[in-house]
């Protein structure tokens, strides 16, 4: 594509996440938001009263018209939407998770891989601003601890907790350490769905570091939260606010002396806040434009998802 033309794009499912896509593509430079899809009337009628596209009922109505999509519809519909734009030539952002099984998104990663296709996985906590100055801080952790809890929505319940809000936690994880999984285990309970509601996860990894995962949609608090421990240093980090807090052990005169308690010091972080998705959009956008590998790849999506259905596998 030529850097100086306009970049055609279509959202796929304008729901609670789909809607925001539209809004941001309308407001980013060199972006046209050609169409938005959706099988209910009174969505599509809401959208357009906002933006002057087309509105459509059917995503293959976008066939032809757009360079890329956005794909922000139930899970079970990621994979066939997905792979038929890809397979016609247009590039594709796939909200998580990349598909409902392993085999599904093998196929779609060898379909963008064939073609040469950008696809990228909506894994949008890698773009927020303390997730990015994380990973500078993080060196060899141990123990990983993430709590991801909130009310009961009427929406996602296609999946369970796992794959809805868990699988945002995996991806950070696995993107923190260079380490296989060894050993998960997990329980989890349904309360208000008949999918899993609320789930514990324990992996293990070759490195030695274990991480517990917690994450719930039946909760009254709405907690986003990871914390790390790794030799000298603890850090916790709130991705709702975007804030990181660092601790480091700071060695002095005779702090290994019985008794002694060691010094503590907080590192201040500067976090560069923004809307994650427009950081993600903007990115993906970008990648269609200069053809670089994504920073979710789907690659990295079916990492995610293959640790998630292994969790899922032990509920």
């Amino acid at each position: 594509m030529n850097n100086g033309e306009s970049v055609r794009v279509g959202v796929v499912g304008v729901g609670y996440v789909g809607q925001h896509h539209a809004r941001i593509y309308t407001e980013l430079p060199g972006v046209e938001l050609v169409g938005v899809v959706d099988i209910d009337e009174a969505r599509l009628r809401e959208l357009g009263a906002r933006h002057r596209v087309q509105l459509c009922r059917d995503y293959r109505e976008l066939l032809g018209k757009v360079d890329a999509v956005s794909v922000a519809v139930p899970t079970l519909l990621h994979y066939p939407i997905a792979k038929e734009f890809l397979e016609f030539g247009v590039d594709v952002l796939v909200e998580k998770p990349i598909a409902q099984s392993l085999t599904q998104a093998d196929e779609l990663v060898e379909i963008a891989k064939a073609d040469e296709r950008i696809f990228q996985v909506g894994h949008i906590e890698r773009f927020n601003g303390a997730v990015k100055a994380l990973e500078a801080i993080v060196k060899s952790p141990g123990f990983i601890e993430c709590h991801r809890l909130g009310p009961f929505a009427a929406r996602n319940t296609d999946v369970d907790v796992v794959l809805d809000l868990m699988i945002h936690d995996i991806d950070i994880i696995l993107n923190l350490i260079n380490s296989r999984v060894i050993a998960v285990s997990a329980v989890g309970v349904p309360v208000i769905s008949d999918q899993v509601d609320i789930a514990n996860a324990r992996l293990q990894f070759e490195s030695g570091c274990v991480a517990n995962l917690t994450a719930s949609r039946v909760s009254v608090e709405r907690v986003r939260r990871i914390r790390i421990f790794q030799r000298d240093t603890f850090i916790s980090l709130d991705y709702a606010q975007q804030e990181i807090a660092v601790y480091h052990r700071i060695p002095g005169e005779g702090d290994t002396a019985p008794g002694t308690t060691p010094k503590i010091v907080k590192e201040d972080i500067f976090i560069d806040k923004a809307e994650p998705l427009r950081i993600e959009l903007e990115s993906f956008i970008e990648c269609v434009r200069s053809r670089k590998r994504p920073l979710v790849s789907g690659e990295e999506g079916r990492d995610a998802l293959k640790v998630a259905s292994q969790i899922v596998e032990h509920l």
